[in-house]
C-alpha cells in the first residue's frame, strides 16, 4: 500500500488521495477513442491496482462514452464502493440512446435526469464529487446548481463541483450551495488558471482544485515524438496544439522538460506531475494500464527545490505553449 497524501478538497468536509485517477481515456468518445485503444478487463485491472496504490478518487463523466466510463466503474465499484470517492459530471446534453449534439444543458429538470442515470449506471445511492461538467450559457448557473443542491438535500450526492467556469460563475454558483471543487486544465503545459486568476479565487474562496491532464493530454510524457505517434482515430489529432508547426513548437518545449528530468533521474512524467503537486493542487492523472500507474504515484513523492521549480518556470513559462487548448467546435 501506498502512503499516498490525503488532503482536505474544499472546506465542506471532502478529504481525497492528493492524486486521483482519470478514466476518461478507458472509454471510446464521439465515434473515435480519446487516446488510442480501450480495454475494458486491463482498465478494471487498473482500477483496482489504484485502490492498492492508496488512490481514493475515480474521475468520470456521462460523456464519457458516453455512458460507458460510468458503467466501467460501476463494475469496478462492486464491493469497494466505500472505498473510493466517486465524482462524476453532467451538462452536455445526451439522449438515452447515448447521442449527444455538442450543446450544454444545465436546465433543473435535465440535472435530475442526468443524476439518475449515473447512478444506474455507476450502480450506486450516491456520488460523492458531483459537476456541472461546462455551464449552459441559456440557463443562469444559480439554477443549476440550485437544483444540484436538492441533490444534496436528498442524500442523492455528497459535495458539488464546477469545471471551467469564469470566476464570476464560480461566485455565483458558491453563493447558491458551497462548492467543493473546480476541476480545470493545469499543467506546465497550460497554466491558464494562473493567468486567469482562478486558481487563487479557488484559494480566497475555501474551493479545492482538481487539476486534469496534468501530462498535457499525455504530450509531457516524451513519449510522442511525431503526429503520427497518434493512433488514426486518437482525437488529440484534431487539437490544435498538436498540429503542425504548433506540435514542432511543444515538442521542443518537451525536450527541455525531458533533459531536465533526466538529470533528476525521473521521468518527464514524473516530473510534470511533481510540478503540478508542488503548486499545492489535487491533480488526477488519466491512464488506462497499471503499467503506468505506479509510475504516477511515485511522482508525489519526488520533491522539487525553490532552484528546480524556478528552472521549470523558466523551461515552461505562463503563456509559452503554442496553439489552443480545444478544436474550436468544444
Amino acid at each position: 500500500m501506498s502512503n499516498l497524501k490525503k488532503v482536505a478538497l474544499g472546506s465542506q468536509g471532502l478529504e481525497v488521495s492528493i492524486e486521483g485517477l482519470g478514466c476518461m481515456g478507458m472509454s471510446d468518445f464521439s465515434g473515435g477513442t480519446i487516446y488510442g485503444p480501450t480495454n475494458d478487463a486491463e482498465s478494471l485491472a487498473t482500477i483496482h491496482r489504484a485502490q492498492e496504490l492508496g488512490i481514493t478518487m475515480l474521475d468520470t463523466a456521462d460523456v464519457y462514452g458516453p455512458f460507458h466510463n460510468e458503467q466501467l466503474l460501476g463494475r469496478a465499484l462492486a464491493g469497494r464502493r466505500t472505498q473510493f470517492t466517486v465524482a462524476t459530471k453532467f451538462g452536455f446534453e445526451i439522449g438515452d440512446d447515448g447521442q449527444w449534439n455538442y450543446q450544454y444543458n444545465g436546465r433543473p429538470e435535465y440535472v435530475r435526469k442526468s443524476i439518475e442515470r449515473s447512478l444506474r449506471h455507476l450502480n450506486t445511492d450516491y456520488i460523492d464529487l458531483y459537476y456541472l461538467h461546462r455551464v449552459d450559457a441559456s440557463t443562469p448557473i444559480e439554477d443549476t446548481v440550485g437544483a444540484m443542491s436538492r441533490l444534496v438535500e436528498e442524500g442523492k450526492v455528497r459535495y458539488l463541483g464546477l469545471s471551467e467556469v469564469s470566476a464570476d460563475e464560480l461566485r455565483r454558483g458558491h453563493a447558491v450551495h458551497p462548492i467543493s471543487a473546480l476541476e480545470t486544465e493545469y499543467s506546465l503545459f497550460d497554466r491558464t488558471v494562473e493567468e486567469n486568476g482562478m486558481l487563487a479565487l479557488t484559494r480566497k474562496l475555501g474551493i479545492g482544485f482538481v487539476g486534469y491532464s496534468p501530462l498535457g493530454r499525455g504530450f509531457l510524457s516524451g513519449q510522442i515524438k511525431h503526429p503520427d505517434d497518434f493512433a488514426a482515430d486518437d482525437s488529440r489529432r484534431m487539437f490544435p496544439r498538436y498540429q503542425g508547426e504548433n506540435f514542432v513548437r511543444n515538442l521542443e518545449l518537451v525536450a527541455k522538460l525531458e533533459a531536465l528530468a533526466q538529470a533528476k533521474g525521473v521521468t518527464s512524467a514524473q516530473l510534470a506531475l511533481a510540478w503540478v503537486l508542488a503548486q499545492g493542487v489535487v491533480t488526477i492523472p488519466g491512464t488506462k494500464r497499471r503499467a503506468y500507474l505506479a509510475a504516477n504515484v511515485a511522482a508525489a513523492d519526488i520533491v522539487l527545490s525553490p532552484a528546480e521549480l524556478a528552472e521549470l518556470d523558466a523551461i515552461m513559462p505562463v503563456g509559452s505553449v503554442a496553439g489552443a487548448a480545444y478544436p474550436s467546435f468544444g
